[in-house]
C-alpha cells in the first residue's frame, strides 16, 4: 500500500469518529459510528470464550470495518433505511476497496463481501452482535431519548440473528428483560 493510500483511507475513515447515530450515550449526548463499532469489537473479544469453533480474529474485524461505508454516506436508522441506502452503503464500500491497494484492498474486499453474504459463523456473529450492541446502547439511554417504535424494538429487534449460538440467545434473552425492565421506568 502507498502512504498516500493510507493517509487517504484514514482521512476517510475519521469520519466515523464524526458521524452521530440515532442512539444517545448514558450521558445524554448523541453516540457515533466510530464508538458503536469499538464497542462491537470489545464485545467480540469478551465473549471469544464461549463461542466454540469461530474465528474470533475475523469477528473483530468485522465489526471494526462493517459500518466504514457510513465514513461517505453518513448513519440511517435501521427502521429508516431502504434498499437504496444499502445500495449507496454497498457503493461507498467499494469507493473506499478502490482507493487502496495491496493485501489490505483484498482483506476489506473479503470483508465486505462476506457481510453482504451472511454465509459463514463470522459473519452471523458480528451481525448479532452489531444488533445487541444497538439495544444495549439504548437501554443505557436515558429512556426519554427513545422514539415510541423503539419500545417494540427493543423487545423484538435481534432476535432471529442472536439465536444462532446459545450464548448470544442467552444475551439477547437477558436484554430484552433489561429493556422491559426499563420501560416499566415510565409508569413509576
Amino acid at each position: 500500500m502507498k502512504i498516500d493510500e493510507f493517509l487517504k483511507f484514514m482521512h476517510i475513515s475519521e469520519n466515523l469518529k464524526q458521524v452521530t447515530r440515532h442512539s444517545w450515550t448514558s450521558d445524554g449526548t448523541r453516540e457515533v459510528v466510530a464508538a458503536h463499532s469499538w464497542r462491537m469489537a470489545l464485545m467480540a473479544m469478551m465473549i471469544a470464550d464461549e463461542i466454540k469453533d469461530i474465528n474470533i480474529q475475523r469477528v473483530i474485524e468485522l465489526c471494526i470495518v462493517h459500518d466504514l461505508g457510513e465514513a461517505i454516506t453518513k448513519d440511517i436508522p435501521v427502521f429508516e433505511k431502504t434498499e437504496a441506502d444499502e445500495n449507496t452503503e454497498n457503493q461507498a464500500q467499494d469507493y473506499l476497496i478502490s482507493c487502496i491497494s495491496g493485501e489490505f484492498k483484498e482483506k476489506l474486499k473479503s470483508l465486505f463481501d462476506e457481510m453482504r453474504d451472511m454465509t459463514t459463523k463470522e459473519a452471523k456473529l458480528y451481525k448479532c452482535l452489531d444488533k445487541l450492541e444497538v439495544l444495549i446502547q439504548h437501554n443505557e439511554a436515558d429512556l426519554s431519548t427513545w422514539i415510541p417504535l423503539e419500545r417494540e424494538l427493543q423487545l423484538e429487534y435481534g432476535i432471529s440473528e442472536c439465536e444462532v449460538f446459545e450464548f448470544t440467545k442467552k444475551l439477547r434473552e437477558r436484554v430484552k428483560q433489561d429493556s422491559i425492565d426499563k420501560m416499566k421506568e415510565e409508569t413509576i
